[in-house]
């Protein structure tokens, strides 16, 4: 166990609404972390369209990078012998890296699962691999991976209860192999900490049975996996709401894949601190801006004479520089500033609306806030 490692600060007291949502600290090895934090996904050491300095302008303070894609390409031994992660990207903040368990899953005409880990087909080159708990641990500790994930096997939306049983089974059997390497290389002078996953598919008994499994296992923190696999949203929230009610408070709390204001509101209000997706920069490649009334369509032929910024209360430099029609001229040209300029302003957006959502915490306002952003949100009067 990591003494001190996350401190609550402030858990909200909205009048007689009562939510889970609370602020605190993470005391990672490349500096604290604030939560309830947005994480950027850098999946192959790099944010896209989005360099290492613009992310430190921004102001965020913890990204994620995936075990799946570096461990392929350039390989962990090239970025152990960089300097980790933190030496080869530059990037001197703190990294999370996922396990590529994910990865692996979505590869299901490429893998194989049995006890003792999973065996893949690389999609790069068709090049065979095997992962197990102790490899990916040993592999984020080559990445010098600041939180790092178990191996967990992610089962999706609609399957039999068979097919869940059998993903829990083997996911919690390696969180306990992972857990003793993590320990082993944890002596050999590792200061990075791992998360164990929550499963259990969309069946209560076993969502409770994982989530009380992997509490008392102690580590520093946990994480909740197996959400936001193409369930509808409403089915997202009842069993994230139902699943939290099982871990401990005093841990730090990561739902994996959800970046969509809707979903960073529903998971602050449950008591989630942390969550990562690549929505915000994939959006933006195809044009699509995260205003304070809604998604934008910068394609759109409404805003060829439109000189006004994206958001007139947004405080980015896209917003303050550049005008809508600007902006679709370079989009509809297929200019690499496009991407760059959308990805900037759309994770700028996240991370001001996490300030924001902080601040209504600390100020105990927190349902308030959620319902008028969210109610303009919707307006789409952009």
């Amino acid at each position: 166990m990591v003494e001190h490692f996350f401190e609550i600060n402030h858990e909200n007291m909205d009048g007689e609404k009562k939510t889970r949502a609370r602020t605190g600290i993470m005391h990672l090895p490349h500096g604290d972390v604030h939560t309830p934090v947005f994480m950027p996904v850098g999946t192959k050491g790099t944010v896209k369209a989005v360099s290492k300095e613009s992310l430190e302008e921004i102001g965020f303070e913890i990204i994620l990078a995936n075990t799946y894609h570096m461990y392929l390409r350039p390989g962990a031994d090239i970025v152990q012998e960089g300097g980790g992660l933190h030496g080869f990207t530059k990037w001197n903040r703190n990294f999370l890296t996922d396990s590529g368990g994910f990865q692996v899953f979505s590869l299901s005409q490429l893998r194989k699962i049995q006890n003792d880990g999973v065996t893949f087909r690389s999609d790069i080159d068709g090049s065979k691999h095997l992962f197990t708990p102790e490899n990916v641990v040993q592999t984020q500790v080559k990445l010098n991976s600041d939180i790092q994930m178990q191996l967990d096997i992610c089962s999706g939306y609609g399957v039999e209860r068979k097919e869940a049983e059998q993903a829990l089974k083997i996911t919690s059997a390696w969180a306990e192999r992972a857990i003793k390497e993590w320990n082993v290389q944890k002596q050999n002078g590792y200061r990075g900490i791992l998360f164990p996953i929550v499963q259990g598919n969309f069946f209560e008994d076993l969502r409770k049975q994982s989530a009380e499994f992997v509490s008392a296992l102690d580590t520093p923190g946990l994480a909740i996996g197996g959400l936001s696999v193409g369930e509808p949203p409403e089915v997202f929230a009842e069993y994230l709401r139902y699943t939290v009610q099982f871990l401990p408070d005093s841990k730090p709390r990561y739902v994996m894949g959800i970046g969509t204001p809707d979903y960073i509101f529903e998971a602050v209000e449950d008591g989630i601190d942390m969550f990562d997706c690549v929505q915000p920069t994939r959006v933006a490649r195809h044009g699509l801006y995260i205003t304070h009334n809604g998604m934008l369509s910068i394609k759109q032929k409404r805003f060829e004479h439109d000189f006004s910024p994206i958001d007139a209360e947004c405080q980015c430099k896209v917003c303050r520089t550049y005008s809508r029609a600007y902006l679709r001229h370079i989009f509809r040209e297929q200019e690499i500033l496009s991407s760059m300029l959308a990805s900037y302003h759309n994770l700028y957006f996240l991370h001001s609306m996490m300030n924001e959502i902080r601040k209504s915490i600390q100020e105990d306002r927190f349902t308030s806030y959620k319902e008028e952003f969210l109610k303009r949100f919707h307006s789409n009067n952009v």
